[in-house]
């Protein structure tokens, strides 16, 4: 946490930096894990309750190097992509940590993607390895990667050819299950038994703490996903700073039923936890209120991570009272702005005083802002929290000028959490990052006297449901394929329980008459199930501006009308 003035606004304007008196951590994955292996070793390290697996460090480390030794007796080298599928799993964890043991570059996939999106994916990073449950909830993942990829069935494991998928050759899936085309993931540790610690080492000795090290996707204005594309030095740090506010250390044991896909369940809490020494606990493949009050009771967490419906999903369950959550201390909530009632409820009756408020994007590693153990309530929720260390930011207007304090305009953010850039898109990349190395987030904001931040809308469209990031023209160009669509525009309108919920308004092509329901339908298996409209609208025409711009807050106002909905203001 910082301690000196660094955070206050500079000279009356808009522009902050984060303390510089804790050096940046210079050291790869491998090495992080390597220094609390040889302090925490003995210590439990990893709890997947759903699996019933659990985990010293020394044993998780072991685990990894068995997984990393496989991964390279199959061919894969530095710099190979190997896609990871799946919900939260414990061969999800030892892939993201056996991937970066040997240099590869793990691209990190959401369970909800259908096929188009899987599809996508795989052939912009072009994964020589993908790594997937068989399933997840409605979803036969096998199934889906074999409509990409229908070579599958007959190759021989390790021996893929796809004319759609030309570079993955090596497809794994978990559980003891044999499919065909596949290695099972049992096998794939099997040939790594005897892992020769000292090959690994040689290895990972070679690797650079500015190699890129994951590629996560978050979707654009474009209406394609992009590659965000990060470092080990971007997300080594990010994970210390992190869980520094929080003040986790070696004795904590957090709970993370977030996902691992994203930033929050892999680098804020899983790799978090490694820089730290805490315990790992995860509750289950996806979150469930139960199985999280459950997990933390008997487990004694000290620590929970969640998007606000998750808390709520929570403190609401009938069987709340019932649960034992005196170990709680500490968190963070993020992904969606928190009501105070909701803030004040975690506090006392979770026992989460010291639980925070964090702010960020996958393209910075992810976090820039975020509330301290002590931070007042009503800054916890009024705001995101100051500046996090070796990071600057400033909020500029329309001209590029920074504004003074207390004023809105655009969050611009730089330094070691910025990051590589857009795999394979140098064009999207400049468009994201200038000539200085401001990374243009996109996000309208104020930054207050005391340096507190407050995120106050988005410059372009973004739809916040539930912690997803949804934008609107990607589900504009899905829906633009339906064969009754003439124009159709996409935004978000408020939700209690969500922050907001996904709206479309559609003007169907002439002599066309499609239902409300079978656009809805139409969306179903085909897009990921948060990115389908939960309220559709069918219209003669749309407004527009004189040069033919969509008027999309005409529109969201509309809905506020229509539907009563109360709009949701801070301070």
């Amino acid at each position: 946490m910082q301690q000196d003035d660094a955070g206050f606004p500079m000279g009356g304007l808009s522009h902050v930096r984060g303390a510089t008196g804790e050096p940046l951590i210079e050291a790869t994955i491998p090495a992080l894990l390597a220094r609390t292996v040889a302090r925490m070793g003995d210590a439990p390290a990893i709890v997947f309750s759903a699996q019933d697996i659990r985990r010293t460090w020394r044993e998780f480390a072991a685990d990894v190097d068995r997984l990393a030794s496989g991964l390279a007796a199959l061919g894969l080298r530095r710099g190979d992509r190997v896609g990871i599928w799946s919900p939260n799993r414990y061969e999800w964890l030892l892939t993201q940590f056996a991937t970066a043991r040997i240099g590869l570059v793990l691209v990190t996939i959401n369970p909800a993607y259908r096929v188009s999106e899987l599809d996508y994916a795989l052939r912009l990073t072009g994964c020589a390895a993908l790594v997937l449950s068989p399933r997840f909830k409605g979803s036969d993942y096998v199934a889906m990667l074999a409509e990409v990829a229908p070579e599958l069935p007959a190759a021989a494991p390790g021996a893929l050819k796809s004319a759609r998928l030309p570079a993955l050759t090596h497809v794994i899936v978990m559980g003891e299950d044999a499919h065909p085309g596949a290695w099972r993931f049992a096998e794939v540790m099997e040939r790594g038994g005897g892992a020769d610690t000292a090959a690994l080492d040689r290895i990972s000795a070679t690797l650079d703490r500015h190699d890129a090290i994951n590629i996560q996707f978050t979707s654009g204005t474009t209406g394609l996903p992009k590659g965000a594309t990060l470092t080990h030095r971007n997300i080594v740090n990010n994970a210390h700073f992190v869980t520094a506010r929080l003040n986790l250390t070696g004795a904590d044991a957090l709970c993370i039923p977030v996902p691992f896909y994203h930033c929050f369940g892999m680098v804020m809490g899983t790799l978090g936890c490694v820089t730290k020494g805490a315990r790992m606990i995860v509750p289950a493949e996806a979150f469930d209120p139960v199985s999280v009050l459950a997990t933390v009771e008997a487990e004694g967490a000290t620590g929970l991570y969640g998007v606000p419906t998750m808390f709520v999903a929570m403190l609401e369950h009938p069987d709340f009272a019932k649960f034992d959550l005196s170990t709680l201390r500490t968190g963070i909530m993020a992904g969606a702005p928190c009501p105070i009632e909701v803030m004040k409820r975690v506090q006392t009756l979770m026992h989460m005083r010291e639980v925070t408020i964090a702010y960020g994007m996958t393209e910075t590693s992810p976090v820039s802002f975020q509330s301290a153990t002590d931070t007042p309530l009503e800054k916890r929720v009024a705001s995101v929290g100051r500046i996090h260390p070796h990071v600057e930011v400033k909020i500029v207007d329309e001209a590029g000028g920074t504004v003074p304090a207390g004023e809105q305009g655009e969050l611009l953010t730089r330094g070691y959490s910025v990051m590589k850039g857009y795999w394979d898109d140098p064009a999207q990349t400049a468009k994201a990052i200038d000539a200085e190395g401001w990374m243009h987030t996109g996000d309208l904001a104020r930054i207050d006297a005391e340096g507190y931040c407050n995120i106050t809308g988005r410059v372009k469209d973004m739809i916040c449901r539930g912690g997803e990031n949804i934008y609107p023209r990607e589900i504009e160009e899905f829906l633009y394929t339906h064969p009754d669509v003439s124009q159709v525009q996409v935004f978000g309108i408020p939700d209690d329980r969500l922050g907001e919920i996904v709206c479309a308004w559609i003007v169907p092509k002439p002599g066309a008459a499609p239902s409300e329901a079978a656009i809805r339908d139409f969306c179903k298996g085909r897009i990921a199930h948060f990115k389908i409209p939960a309220v559709v609208r069918l219209r003669d025409s749309l407004p527009m501006t004189v040069t033919g711009k969509p008027q999309k807050f005409l529109m969201r106002d509309a809905m506020i009308d229509e539907l009563g909905l109360v709009v949701a203001r801070t301070a």
